[in-house]
């Protein structure tokens, strides 16, 4: 069973902020595919189920995404290898999507929550470009929305992600990668 775990935080004012970019790309492949999130306040996160995928969205905010991503594996008995984390990525032009089988927090906390909670680095990622990076503060920039000027890249870069999701789950991360990372 494969878990895709997109991380955000939840609530109106949050809908649209770059930080949410994973939020964003979930909800568009659960509506090309015609499926709804529900809650599940136990697992502590929005959960939909397709065939041999869970797909969910944790309701903890950002810098506690750990929590949910552990109590699903938990519960369903995934394995490490067979996550994938969808995030927004500072580092990365908005516009740009990078697969990885691995690494370090990247400064993000999200991602920091992860690795504290399930104890290794080693799991899949989708990146998804934000940056550049202004010269505000990035825990300001990332809660910012996207400026009307960035919402063609931004829906363009959610169509590609979603589709990428796709062929991730029939394809593996390495074939993934070398169809998608630029």
């Amino acid at each position: 069973m494969k878990l895709i775990a997109a991380l955000g935080n939840i609530g109106d004012k949050y809908c649209f902020t770059r930080h949410n970019a994973g939020f964003m790309i979930l909800d568009k492949w659960a509506f090309d595919n015609n499926y709804t999130f529900k809650e599940d306040k136990k697992l502590k996160c929005f959960i939909l189920k397709k065939n041999e995928s869970i797909f969910i969205k944790p309701t903890t905010f950002m810098n506690l995404s750990g929590e949910a991503i552990r109590a699903v594996m938990d519960y369903y008995k995934i394995e490490l290898k067979d996550i994938l984390i969808v995030y927004d990525d500072i580092a990365l032009d908005l516009g740009r999507i990078r697969f990885r089988a691995n690494g370090s927090d990247g400064g993000h906390n999200g991602i920091k929550s992860i690795i504290k909670h399930l104890g290794s680095t080693n799991f899949d990622r989708l990146k998804i470009g934000i940056g550049p990076k202004p010269n505000v503060p990035s825990e300001v920039y990332v809660l910012q929305n996207f400026p009307k000027d960035q919402l063609d890249e931004l829906k363009n870069v959610i169509i590609k992600a979603s589709k990428a999701i796709e062929f991730y789950l029939q394809n593996g991360i390495e074939k993934t990668q070398n169809k998608y990372n630029n």
